[in-house]
């Protein structure tokens, strides 16, 4: 990942894609925390704007204040040390089925054009791979209030239609997740790329919303593998901020996520 320059502020694009995912955070919600990028983005929500939000780990771990140290799992020591709960998976993901998640982060190998997720099956050299596959992704993705995306920006990864369906998104459109019995508030709310930021419209599809500085437009539909649809007024994503920086070199020093392709 290349450096940017910003208000006389130098960073990478993963620390970029960090700062952008905490946003997604408001303060007070409950967050199903992911594993990489988003262990940070939590973090550094917790240090800037949103100290009340609590985190749940798929592990079964529940935590009212940010660990101190640097995360490489979910199951780290300093993620335990201090938690306010550690327990079983199923005593976070009971959260979820009582609809009491506000937002939950997920990754995954491929995302399609209405945010389906495929961590099931990919390609290597022509033949397919099996992947981790779902954990507890595809609960996730379907009980949560909102959905956010992480993975690189990269044409093979961004689908017209995934191969396979490990967690839904807005499945073929609007209408989809109400006709299959899921939440009728919930679904995707964002994908955050290398490259920029994606939302989605009232009909599931999603668009473009904001570049990250320094990336083309046109760098972006390259490299999606579908007709993706702009925003009549495209943002630039915005950098991250002296106190985001500050949160997140804190907590990864060596960039052992954020300089992760």
């Amino acid at each position: 990942m290349g450096q940017t320059n910003a208000s006389a502020r130098s960073y990478v694009a993963g620390e970029l894609m960090v700062a952008a995912a905490a946003r997604e955070i408001a303060n007070k919600e409950l967050v199903f925390v992911g594993m990489r990028l988003p262990l940070l983005s939590f973090l550094v929500a917790k240090r800037t704007h949103a100290p009340e939000a609590v985190g749940l780990y798929e592990n079964g771990v529940i935590r009212e204040t940010p660990s101190r140290d640097m995360l490489y799992t979910m199951g780290d020591p300093p993620n335990l040390q201090g938690a306010t709960f550690c327990g079983q998976m199923i005593d976070v993901m009971s959260f979820l089925q009582r609809g009491r998640v506000d937002v939950g982060f997920l990754g995954a190998a491929e995302v399609d054009r209405f945010g389906n997720l495929n961590s099931t099956w990919g390609q290597r050299a022509g033949e397919a791979v099996r992947l981790p596959g779902s954990g507890g992704a595809c609960d996730i993705a379907c009980l949560s209030q909102r959905t956010v995306v992480l993975l690189a920006h990269e044409r093979h990864r961004l689908a017209e239609r995934v191969s396979y369906v490990t967690s839904p998104g807005y499945g073929t459109g609007e209408r989809w997740r109400r006709e299959q019995g899921l939440p009728q508030q919930s679904g995707p709310s964002a994908i955050i790329t290398t490259r920029g930021v994606l939302r989605f419209g009232s009909d599931g599809e999603a668009y473009l919303a904001s570049v990250h500085p320094g990336v083309a437009v046109e760098e972006v539909l390259a490299n999606t593998s579908w007709t993706l649809r702009v925003a009549d007024h495209l943002d630039e994503t915005e950098p991250p901020s002296a106190a985001e920086l500050r949160a997140i070199r804190e907590l990864d020093p060596t960039q052992f996520w954020t300089g992760q392709r």
